[in-house]
C-alpha cells in the first residue's frame, strides 16, 4: 500500500513538472477476472468446483475490504460458466451448494444458467449440498444430472414465502401518521402503513400459490417424482440428508471427494485436474478452500414485499 502511493505521488509531481493532464489516478482496485488454479490432482481432462454459497439475490454484492464492490452470485456463475464453455478440458462440474436459497427470480434465474450450460456443453453437471442446500439452493440444485448431499447436511424447505412489516402499531406509538394517495386501492398493496386486508392478502396468496406450482412442477420433473411424492416432500420443512435421499430429493450421501469421484466416472475419465477459479489475491490450496461467502442481504432491505424462496429461520 505505501509503494502504491509512493507511485501516485511520483506520479503526479511528474505530471505538474512536465505539463500533462492526462493522468488518471484510482485508489480503489477494480475487481479482476477469474483465474483457473488447480488444487488437486493430475491429469489433463479437468474437473471444476464452482461456488454457490449465500443468499441467491440478483444484484451486486456489497463493498469488501480494499473498496471494490464484488460481483454478485449469478454474475460470477455466469462468468465461471462462460469459461469452463470455452475449456475442452474440463469433463464436469461440481456445484459445491452452501445456501438458503434467496429470491424467487434470482434462484430460477440461477437454475436456467446452470441448465443451459449443461445442455449446450454436454458436461456434467453434479450438484453436492454441504452445509444448507434449501429453498432456492435446491431449485438451482434441480439443474445438475446429480444431487448428493453431506451426512449432516440440511436439505428441503421447497416452498414461498413472503416477509411484510406491518408498521402501524409503531407509526401510532411515537405520534406518526402516515397518508397514502394512489390511483387504485390495490395499487398500495402491500402498504406497511396499514394493516392487510382479507381481499389483499388473497391476491398474495394467488401469488405465492403459482410460484409455489412452478418449484413443485420443476422437482417433479427433473426428480421424475409422482405428484403424491412431491406433495409429501413439499411441505415447506427443512430434512435430514438421509430424509431427502428416501423421498428421492437427492440420489446419494457422502463428501465432496466422494462427489468429485461421481463426477469423474459420468464423464467417463480415471484421472483429471481439480480446479477452481478464483479471482486475484485469493489464496485456494485444497477442494475445501472458499471464496468469501455472499452475505450481502441488501436485496431485503428493499421496498414492498418481496416473494422468496428462502429458509430464513
Amino acid at each position: 500500500m505505501k509503494i502504491r502511493i509512493v507511485f501516485v505521488l511520483v506520479s503526479l509531481v511528474l505530471s505538474a513538472l512536465t505539463g500533462c493532464t492526462f493522468l488518471k489516478v484510482s485508489m480503489i482496485e477494480e475487481v479482476q477476472p477469474f483465474q483457473e488454479q488447480v488444487v488437486s490432482g493430475r491429469g489433463k481432462d479437468k474437473v471444476l468446483i464452482l461456488d454457490i454459497s449465500g443468499v441467491i439475490m440478483a444484484g451486486e454484492s456489497g463493498a469488501v475490504p480494499g473498496g471494490k464492490t464484488k460481483p454478485g452470485l449469478l454474475a460470477s456463475v455466469r462468468e465461471s460458466l462462460d469459461r469452463a464453455r470455452k475449456d475442452d478440458r474440463i469433463k464436469a462440474v461440481v456445484l459445491r451448494i452452501s445456501s438458503p436459497g434467496g429470491g424467487v427470480t434470482a434462484s430460477d434465474m440461477l437454475y436456467q444458467e446452470l441448465k443451459r450450460f449443461q445442455q449446450e456443453t454436454g458436461k456434467v453437471l453434479h450438484a453436492h449440498i454441504t452445509d444448507v442446500g434449501a429453498s432456492g439452493a435446491y431449485y438451482a440444485a434441480l439443474a445438475a444430472g446429480t444431487i448428493t448431499a453431506q451426512p449432516t447436511s440440511v436439505v428441503g424447505s421447497i416452498g414461498v414465502i413472503m416477509y411484510r412489516v406491518d408498521a402501524t402499531s409503531l407509526l401510532q406509538k411515537i405520534g406518526i401518521q402516515a397518508a397514502e394517495i394512489s390511483s387504485g386501492d390495490k395499487k398500495s398493496l402491500g402498504s406497511p402503513f396499514r394493516p392487510l386486508a382479507d381481499d389483499e392478502r388473497k391476491l398474495f396468496q394467488g401469488f405465492i400459490d403459482s410460484l409455489f406450482a412452478r418449484f413443485a412442477g420443476l422437482v417433479a420433473a427433473e426428480r421424475k417424482l409422482s405428484p403424491d411424492a412431491v406433495k409429501k416432500a413439499a411441505d415447506g420443512r427443512i430434512m435430514t440428508s438421509q430424509e431427502a435421499q428416501s423421498l428421492g430429493l437427492i440420489d446419494g450421501i457422502g463428501y465432496l471427494d466422494d462427489a468429485v469421484e461421481s463426477a469423474k466416472k459420468k464423464a467417463g475419465i480415471s484421472d483429471a485436474t481439480v480446479v477452481m477459479y478464483v479471482r486475484p489475491g485469493e489464496y485456494r490450496t485444497t477442494i475445501y478452500s472458499q471464496s468469501m461467502i455472499n452475505i450481502d442481504f441488501g436485496g431485503f432491505t428493499e421496498p414492498g414485499a418481496q416473494f422468496l424462496y428462502l429458509w430464513w429461520p
